[in-house]
């Protein structure tokens, strides 16, 4: 399929789609991540995951770069690389099973994982154990799975680096950098398995100029806004974005 699925839509769905995008940019922007979870459960609905997968990648890999750019140097690389690496060699599995099972089973599983990292967030629970690489490598495939077959595979890696002693600024840098160091190989990989590859990436340019401009104001407001309030929003986006997802 070679043409926009999005525009193709009723009207009040491009709208939606839109809006969706825009506020995904403005939490990526802020806090380097948090767009693809929202995302990823509402463009299921709109457009089915099989075509959701290649878009959010699509979207979120130039997002990605162009955050790296302000981040790179305070990257740990001795962290990210062979998380990373473990992600990317777990996201065939993935692909498999993205094309394996039922769209609408996947949509609900998307939403559930979606709820279940927002009320991790409130809660507070933090890993609090030891790091070893046996761990990580773990972390890192089932992150990677998870990331191709329905574009959410950032709540073990996110909870995984957010527990870590290690100042904001290596925290933020560790997240973008791996979704952008990811995002190549699992945007290979779903463009050349999924049928609507070509028809998503057409609608990744249309949104495109959307998620940047979010994410561009969000970046600029990242150390400016209350994080208190933030939270309380970027928490209450996600939950709404999940629970549409799971009932529709």
């Amino acid at each position: 399929m070679y043409g926009s699925l999005l525009w193709s839509s009723p009207g009040e769905e491009i709208v939606f789609a839109a809006v969706t995008v825009l506020v995904a940019g403005l939490m990526r922007g802020f806090a380097g991540f948090g767009s693809a979870i929202l995302m990823a459960p509402i463009l299921a609905i709109l457009m089915g995951p099989a075509h959701m997968v290649p878009l959010v990648s699509c979207l979120e890999l130039p997002m990605g770069a162009m955050l790296f750019f302000g981040v790179r140097k305070d990257v740990d690389w001795h962290f990210v690389g062979p998380l990373s690496v473990m992600s990317m060699l777990a996201m065939p599995f993935g692909v498999w099973l993205l094309f394996s099972l039922d769209a609408d089973l996947l949509t609900r599983i998307v939403s559930v994982i979606v709820l279940a990292f927002v009320a991790i967030l409130i809660s507070g629970w933090r890993y609090r154990g030891p790091r070893p690489l046996g761990l990580t490598l773990g972390i890192g495939g089932v992150s990677g799975a998870m990331m191709a077959t329905t574009s959410v595979g950032g709540p073990p890696v996110l909870l995984y680096m957010l527990a870590a002693n290690l100042p904001a600024a290596r925290v933020r840098a560790n997240i973008v950098t791996y979704y952008l160091v990811t995002g190549v190989v699992l945007i290979t990989l779903v463009m050349l398995a999924s049928p609507t590859g070509l028809a998503a990436m057409v609608d990744a340019v249309l949104l495109l100029p959307i998620i940047l401009l979010g994410s561009w104001v969000g970046s600029r407001l990242a150390g400016r806004a209350s994080e208190g309030l933030y939270r309380a929003i970027a928490y209450a986006f996600l939950a709404v974005a999940g629970l549409i997802g799971l009932f529709g």
